[in-house]
């Protein structure tokens, strides 16, 4: 996609990620941004930004946990986590995350794999940080890997386009069509 944030590309009147906070916004109660980088990128948003606290890229756990961390500090005991390029996620994925249980990652029906589980879309109880943190320094960077063990449960969802993603121009192309309809 020719580098940057994915989440700034254009889509409708705006960018990608204000598709996701729309979706997003009255789910929950509070939102923080997860980014690297220099955080005056988002303040069009007018949202805290928070970096992650593990040095070297360490993926989305990293993420996760600097989520988690600000949760902490602001009184809140669970974080949701979703992706920003992901725009047409579920307008239930936090009530159906958290019915299905504390540690809870969205799934999808798959064809070929049965079931495809989507771990940036998860719910994460904060008492499970200094554990996260813990992993992340001896380095796990998957997050089944992590989450399985604990017991993370799966919140499916039926529609198995429900997690489309971009990742290349032409889904950037198919996410401007869905907008337009």
């Amino acid at each position: 996609m020719g580098g940057g944030d994915k989440c700034l590309l254009p889509l409708g009147d705006g960018v990608l990620l204000d598709q996701v906070l729309a979706r997003l916004a009255p789910q929950v109660d509070r939102i923080v941004i997860n980014a690297n980088g220099d955080p005056a990128r988002f303040a069009r948003f007018g949202l805290p930004v928070v970096a992650d606290s593990v040095a070297g890229f360490a993926g989305p756990l990293a993420g996760v946990l600097a989520g988690m961390d600000w949760a902490v500090a602001h009184g809140a005991d669970a974080v949701v986590s979703v992706a920003g390029d992901t725009p047409f996620f579920p307008t239930d994925l936090v009530a159906r995350l958290q019915a299905a249980g504390p540690l809870a990652l969205a799934a999808t029906p798959d064809p070929k794999r049965g079931t495809a589980r989507h771990p940036t879309f998860g719910l994460w109880p904060v008492t499970l940080r200094e554990d996260l943190r813990g992993a992340l320094v001896t380095g796990t960077r998957k997050v089944v890997a992590w989450a399985d063990p604990l017991g993370c449960q799966t919140a499916m969802f039926d529609d198995e386009d429900a997690f489309f993603n971009v990742n290349t121009p032409q889904d950037l192309a198919v996410a401007q069509a869905h907008i337009a309809s």
